[in-house]
């Protein structure tokens, strides 16, 4: 049975958080024997941000790895979306996670605080996480904090999982996964992931070409160093295959770029899903006059607009591969690349304090390309591949776990090159 207790901030202990600690059947002697695969995801940690010299730890690996040019993201190049993205190998549009904050008629509202949604496992079960079809093929999984972890999905858990808790430490985090890996042969995970969120939060309050951008790449360096010291303390180092990697870039936004949308059409006249880079809207009911209303504001934010460009979901630009999921709002506006869509009401209630750093903007931007290293035995040494979409990742994790791929919108064939021959 699966126990959910939070992590004890004042012990180095391994506590399996919403897992069976002592499974009744252990990992088979072929599963403990599989090389490990560790994910380990660096919030809006933008392609080019390892050039500013601030992460010297990640620049090893890529140096005795492999380095992609970039990785994009799916659209729209938000956290949850990508995240699961990442672990399904499906674009939004297809696993349903698609936005931030969403809502669907028959579960409601959904945000990242919204601790109840999150752990809800009928919101994710569009996709299937790699942790999920890992476990039915006798490997063990642990996630130190990745979108979709904590809910249930068909049924699963990772067997040893934490709920996000921000108060954490980077060091803490390091030190579980390291702990995980010193578990006996029969309980140790063979798919772990680890997540880190600094950049992320100095890009958002200060803007990514800031020093507390620098100081949050430092910061987070520092913790992949210890990492890395860890494992060659337990002789891992060069026997564990780790992927490092972003799920999406950051732009600067000044606090005067906001399009002020209840200046352009009545809102009480709409169901406001979100605001931000990408906002969406649905009829405020399923009356007539409703229906005739939207069509009218609909019209008009599709007409060319200042900083910022509205469709129906049907008429969404085909390269996004976005617009047919039932919980994409039936109209969407996108924001130019350092512009915001709010309303007055918002600004002045957080009294201009208004996020300096944004994405979820168009993902072909390059601001919004995101960071991939791998390094381990299965990959080359020292070698640069050229960018690719995130889909990518899952097809080349399933391969090195050993696992079939569920369905996915993945090209194996793209990644493969990364892998030295003997690992293809």
């Amino acid at each position: 049975m699966k126990i959910v207790f939070r992590l004890l901030l004042d012990a180095w202990v391994v506590l399996c958080v919403g897992c069976a600690a002592q499974r009744a059947t252990p990992a088979t002697a072929e599963a403990s024997a599989r090389t490990p695969l560790l994910l380990v995801s660096i919030d809006a940690y933008r392609y080019d941000y390892i050039e500013r010299g601030f992460s010297p730890t990640l620049a090893m690996l890529a140096r005795h790895g492999v380095q992609a040019a970039s990785m994009q993201p799916s659209f729209p190049s938000l956290t949850f979306p990508n995240h699961y993205t990442i672990v399904t190998g499906l674009r939004p549009n297809h696993h349903g996670i698609v936005n931030n904050t969403m809502f669907d008629p028959r579960l409601g509202k959904f945000s990242l605080g919204n601790r109840k949604a999150v752990s809800d496992g009928r919101w994710w079960d569009e996709g299937t996480p790699i942790w999920e079809t890992a476990d039915q093929h006798g490997l063990r999984t642990a996630t130190m904090f990745w979108p979709g972890s904590e809910a249930d999905i068909h049924g699963h858990h990772p067997d040893y999982w934490k709920p996000y808790d921000g108060s954490v430490s980077v060091d803490q985090r390091v030190d579980q996964i390291l702990a995980w890996l010193d578990l006996p042969a029969g309980q140790r995970p063979t798919f772990l992931t680890l997540y880190f969120d600094a950049v992320d939060h100095a890009g958002h309050t200060y803007g990514p070409d800031t020093p507390q951008v620098d100081a949050a790449l430092r910061e987070t360096d520092a913790a992949l160093a210890r990492l890395v010291r860890g494992l060659r303390h337990r002789r891992l180092f060069d026997r564990i295959n780790m992927i490092v990697l972003a799920d999406h870039g950051m732009a600067g936004a000044l606090l005067q770029n906001s399009v002020m949308i209840d200046r352009l059409v009545p809102l009480d006249r709409l169901q406001t899903v979100s605001l931000g880079v990408l906002a969406g809207f649905n009829p405020k009911d399923a009356s007539t006059r409703a229906h005739r209303d939207f069509a009218a504001i609909e019209h008009t934010l599709e007409q060319p607009q200042s900083h910022m460009r509205c469709w129906d979901k049907t008429r969404v630009p085909a390269r996004f591969h976005y617009g047919s999921n039932p919980r994409i709002p039936q109209l969407l506006c996108l924001a130019d690349v350092g512009w915001r869509i709010t309303t007055t009401a918002h600004v002045d209630s957080h009294k201009g304090k208004i996020s300096l750093g944004q994405h979820g903007y168009d993902n072909a931007d390059p601001s919004m390309q995101a960071l991939f290293v791998a390094h381990g035995p299965a990959f080359r040494v020292g070698a640069k591949v050229p960018a690719f979409p995130n889909v990518d990742v899952y097809p080349l994790m399933t391969h090195l776990l050993g696992i079939p791929a569920a369905a996915n919108d993945g090209d194996y064939d793209a990644v493969e090159g990364m892998l030295k021959p003997g690992a293809r």
